[in-house]
Parts: structure tokens; C-alpha cells; sequence
């Protein structure tokens, strides 16, 4: 691919619980190789963490169409595809994505999955149950405490490492969302918003799994990308051992971000569209 064909631009999407903070390592990482890198927020996320949770109605209200509608709205103001790699439900997000036809190439990175996913390992139901015990916080905010974020996010650092990542990045994460698209989405009539056409075209997308990953394990991300199987797209998936759901700025996040650009830009369709491959 020649350099007015090549993606110049990566788009990065945040998952629940996360700001664009977390992806701090990666735009510089990434603008150091000459790109351009956008971390947009969710809507009504463009205020700083600490804002987020002395105000966590913004987080409550939100939806999903109007999140997808708001990122598809900054990546089509770009002269060319980017790449976009989300991370957790911001894997969800891009799926979505790419699936309105946008984007070069995408990369997922310990994905929530997108509907049909069915297997729910049980550190999974662990980790999601702080946001499920009670029904009402369908309609709220739902944060971790420090130790529950420990388990779900950060299980392979110490409590007090865990604690300083808790201190500057986590904020409360929308009750619905995690309702309606976390352990009981499939069980629910007709399509939900989280629901993709698997066998149709898109851009070429790659699955990363983290091996000690407690809220999306790689049993759950082998099994999104396998769902793709009838698609004419290129689906990859790659696994790193040891590594959990903080993967994008616990020790060695450096080869995490590698791979998946060095992925992205030599699968990337010049027109956003991928070629024909299996897992």
C-alpha cells in the first residue's frame, strides 16, 4: 500500500469505565511514528475524570445509537479511513463501527462482545456483578470500588499499584449498558443495539485477548471473532499471555500497541473494505 493509500490517521475508542485518559500511552506512542491520533470521548465525556464523577448523570443518560452516531460523525470528517481500535466496550464500538462501512481497518482489544456472543465465563459474572446485584442501578451510574475494580481490571498488578490506576482513571459506567448488553443481552426478543450482521463485508479486524483478562476473557473474544466465519473480511485473533483488562497501560503495554497497528496497517483496505480470509 503506497503512502496516499495508507491510513495516516488512528482513532481510538474507550471502553466503560475509562475516558479517553486511558489511552494516554497510545496517542503519544503512536503521533512518536508520525500519526495523527484521535481519542474522542463519549458524549457528554469531554470533561476531565474527576468532573465525571461528581457529575455522573451524563454517564447514566447515555445510549448506545447516540454514542456509535457521535464517533461515526468524527471518523467521517477524516479525508481518509483510519485505523480504529477500541478497547472493552469501546471493542463493542467499533465493531459497530465497522460495520457502517467505516474505517481502514480495526483492532479490538479484551472486547465486550457484541450480541450473539454467548459464553459467560464466571470471572466474567464476577466482575459485572458489583453493576447487576442491584435492579436499580439499571438507571444509574455504576462504579467499582477500589477492590472490585482490582479484580475485574487489574488482577495481575498489586492492590496498591491497582489502587493508583483506580485514583486517576476510573469513573462510573452507564447502569443500562451493562444491563442490557452484559451477561443477559442474549436472552432478550429481536435485535438489541449491540447487534452486527457477521456475515457481511466490512474492513479487516483483528481480536486481542489478554490471558489473565477476568471481565472479558479470551474465551469470550474467540468467540466473537469466530462468529465472523461466514463473513468475506479478514478476522484475526491474538492472545497475550499474562496480560489483563488493564492491557493499555499495565507493564508492557508497549507490545500490545505495537501489534495492533503493525496489524492494522498492513491489513488495512484502501477503501475500508477487507479481503476474503478465515480466523
Amino acid at each position: 500500500m503506497n503512502d496516499v493509500q495508507r491510513p495516516d490517521t488512528v482513532v481510538l475508542v474507550h471502553g466503560l469505565w475509562m475516558t479517553p485518559r486511558s489511552w494516554q500511552h497510545w496517542v503519544a506512542h503512536y503521533e512518536a511514528k508520525g500519526l495523527t491520533v484521535l481519542a474522542p470521548a463519549y458524549p457528554g465525556f469531554e470533561i476531565e475524570v474527576e468532573a465525571l464523577r461528581e457529575n455522573p448523570e451524563v454517564i447514566a443518560n447515555l445510549t448506545v445509537p447516540e454514542t456509535v452516531d457521535h464517533l461515526a460523525g468524527v471518523i467521517g470528517r477524516l479525508e481518509r479511513p483510519p485505523v480504529i481500535i477500541g478497547h472493552s466496550f469501546g471493542g463493542t464500538l467499533t465493531q459497530l463501527l465497522l460495520a457502517r462501512g467505516l474505517g481502514a481497518a480495526g483492532v479490538v482489544v479484551d472486547s465486550a462482545p457484541t450480541e450473539g456472543v454467548r459464553v459467560n465465563p464466571l470471572s466474567q459474572a464476577r466482575s459485572l456483578f458489583p453493576a447487576l446485584k442491584n435492579p436499580a442501578s439499571r438507571h444509574r451510574a455504576v462504579g467499582f470500588t477500589p477492590e472490585e475494580f482490582h479484580y475485574a481490571f487489574t488482577n495481575t498488578l498489586t492492590a496498591e499499584e491497582s489502587r493508583a490506576v483506580w485514583d486517576r482513571y476510573a469513573i462510573p459506567a452507564p447502569g443500562y449498558w451493562v444491563w442490557e448488553y452484559g451477561l443477559f443481552a442474549n436472552f432478550k426478543p429481536g435485535h438489541q443495539d449491540t447487534w452486527v450482521d457477521y456475515s457481511a463485508d466490512r474492513a479487516p479486524l483483528l481480536f486481542i485477548a489478554g490471558e489473565k483478562d477476568h471481565i472479558m476473557p479470551p474465551s469470550v473474544n474467540r468467540s466473537n471473532a469466530k462468529h465472523y466465519e461466514k463473513s468475506p473480511a479478514l478476522t484475526g485473533y491474538h492472545e497475550f499471555a499474562g496480560r489483563d483488562h488493564w492491557t493499555c497501560a499495565a507493564p508492557g503495554w508497549e507490545a500490545v500497541a505495537d501489534l495492533a497497528l503493525g496489524w492494522a496497517l498492513e491489513h488495512a483496505a484502501p477503501l475500508g473494505r477487507g479481503a476474503a480470509a478465515g480466523i
